[in-house]
């Protein structure tokens, strides 16, 4: 396995956006007065079951290994598929790009930092790490978004030539760090996995 951290990127919240924020709660709330508040999301399971991984089956141009504890379902575009976790409230949404010359892979992976950097108004920190497995010729980086952000993990692996992947975890339920942090690694395990056994067909 070959996951090589990089420096890691701190965010914090400018005294600007602290106030926008409370006078913002402040007004919600005076507005809300004597309304019912919005019950919260349900809240993640913190017990889960050992890890055993199958095959991906299904006729797409890759391939990889996930956990028996998921459920693979066709996503909205041929070769998207999304792994759903119903008892950790989390989703794996995985997206897949041909690409035809290194200027559209470029842009791929500008898009895929892109999105990354547009969580950083929540994420307390994005972590990302580079992994490389050149006897299969996946490459590509891992990030880990830590804080209040909407995706906790997002990936992009690639060939370099033909094709692109991209990867994002998203629990639904509140954004608390704390009560997350064993879901989000043992989904952390999972995610390092798929990309451990990803190859491409073509």
């Amino acid at each position: 396995m070959n996951f090589r951290k990089r420096n890691v990127l701190r965010y914090t919240m400018n005294f600007k956006t602290l106030i926008a924020l409370l006078s913002s709660a402040i007004f919600f709330v005076s507005c809300n007065k004597g309304e019912d508040i919005a019950k919260p999301l349900g809240q993640v399971r913190l017990e889960y079951p050992k890890q055993t991984y199958v095959q991906f089956g299904k006729d797409a141009p890759y391939s990889f290994q996930y956990s028996n504890f998921g459920k693979v379902v066709q996503g909205k575009q041929p070769n998207w598929f999304v792994i759903s976790y119903p008892k950790m409230k989390a989703t794996i949404y995985l997206t897949y790009f041909p690409i035809s010359s290194s200027e559209d892979l470029i842009v791929k992976i500008k898009e895929s930092e892109r999105f990354v950097q547009d969580q950083t108004v929540k994420a307390s920190f994005i972590s990302p790490q580079e992994f490389t497995f050149p006897k299969k010729n996946v490459y590509g980086t891992l990030y880990e978004l830590g804080g209040e952000s909407a995706i906790n993990l997002q990936f992009h692996a690639t060939d370099s030539t033909r094709n692109f992947l991209t990867g994002s975890v998203y629990f639904k339920t509140q954004p608390k760090p704390d009560s997350l942090a064993p879901a989000i690694n043992y989904l952390k395990t999972d995610v390092k996995k798929l990309l451990e056994t990803l190859e491409w067909k073509k």
